[in-house]
């Protein structure tokens, strides 16, 4: 171990093998399977360089488990895995044989849960559920105020009873909040601290420990890559269709055990449009989005590219035509392909008590 105020000489080399490492991400754009069309590829080349700046994010600047630091996973712009347009993503570093305190008040978010993962994207592709807890686990002051305890075993006399379990192997903490509608619905407020002994400043920074951080980011912005390029191919087998897989699969990658995951893979010629059709089953929450190859989300800031429970112009029947398409056909509810004409989509069921696999096929408007 390198002591911070010993002599090391420059430390170029230690860069240099760091950007050596993250160059090995490119390989997803070069693929077989890639798509080569100019949006596709330029849209890779951000992709990866959104995965390396969240990396940095998670394992340079936020990866002390001892003063745990929730930032944003995803948002606007940062985006992985499908990620949902209804959510607000936040993620914190944390440690199996430590103890934390969650601290917040509910407001207004509908559906909120917490679960403690051991992330393993760097080494295959897995973030694991060691824990989970959501609102309906929950117990709550009367202003909504909540106190969640977190360690490896229950603790006798936690005066709220709101436990999340850890693992030898957690690593990780990832809050997802789901709103009807972001613009009228208030954001939970959370704080995660550690408890219990330990040092009352961050150590300084020494030359083995950033060496390790930025080598571990270039291999999680390889490995989160190359994971969802393999769910891209896997989807891409069986095109304008769900995939059907055991939802196992998608809670392993980090995915939430009270959602069912639909995916796809759409491929379109110009003038089809992908019809998605299905009767509403009981359940909290549902929506639908398109993404691009790389599995991001597109740009639901400023194009209708998902529809959502709340949002979604339904059936005389109660039921759901979704169509995802250049322009508004005037039938159904439209979602904008918004220049895309292939790529991949999904579909979620939050706690429904029947999941149902909606019906797709494509149409010549």
């Amino acid at each position: 171990m390198t002591e911070p105020g010993s002599e090391v000489g420059h430390l170029d080399h230690v860069w240099r093998n760091f950007c050596a490492q993250l160059a090995e991400a490119g390989e997803v754009l070069a693929r077989p399977s890639s798509p080569t069309h100019a949006l596709d590829q330029a849209e890779g080349l951000r992709y990866l360089s959104r995965l390396a700046r969240t990396a940095l994010n998670m394992l340079v600047d936020s990866a002390d488990p001892d003063f745990p630091r929730l930032f944003m996973l995803c948002d606007d712009k940062i985006k992985i895995g499908a990620d949902n347009p209804d959510n607000i993503y936040q993620q914190c570093v944390v440690r199996g044989d430590q103890e934390y305190r969650i601290t917040g008040k509910r407001n207004s978010v509908p559906y909120f849960s917490i679960g403690s993962k051991a992330n393993r994207y760097a080494i295959d592709g897995t973030m694991a559920s060691t824990g989970e807890i959501e609102f309906a686990d929950m117990v709550f002051g009367p202003d909504g105020s909540f106190e969640i305890h977190v360690s490896k075993e229950r603790k006798p006399g936690n005066g709220s009873g709101n436990w999340l379990p850890l693992a030898e192997d957690s690593t990780l903490l990832i809050v997802r909040q789901t709103f009807d509608d972001k613009a009228t619905q208030m954001a939970a407020d959370i704080t995660v601290e550690r408890v219990g002994a330990g040092p009352a400043v961050p150590e300084l920074l020494t030359p083995d420990v950033i060496e390790r951080q930025l080598l571990a980011a270039a291999a999680w912005t390889r490995g989160t890559a190359n994971t969802f390029a393999n769910w891209s191919e896997w989807f891409k087998s069986h095109p304008n269709q769900f995939y059907d897989a055991p939802q196992e699969i998608f809670w392993k990658a980090g995915g939430d055990p009270n959602i069912w995951y639909g995916h796809f893979y759409y491929d379109l010629q110009p003038g089809e449009a992908l019809v998605i059709e299905t009767p509403i089953p009981q359940c909290r929450m549902w929506n639908l989005q398109i993404d691009n190859w790389w599995m991001e989300s597109l740009d639901h800031v400023h194009q209708k590219v998902w529809v959502n429970n709340s949002m979604a112009r339904y059936e005389a029947d109660g039921s759901v035509m979704v169509v995802c398409a250049d322009a508004d056909p005037g039938f159904g509810h439209w979602v904008d392909l918004a220049g895309h004409r292939s790529g991949t989509g999904l579909w979620r069921w939050f706690n429904a008590a029947e999941p149902v696999a909606p019906k797709m096929r494509v149409v010549r408007l």
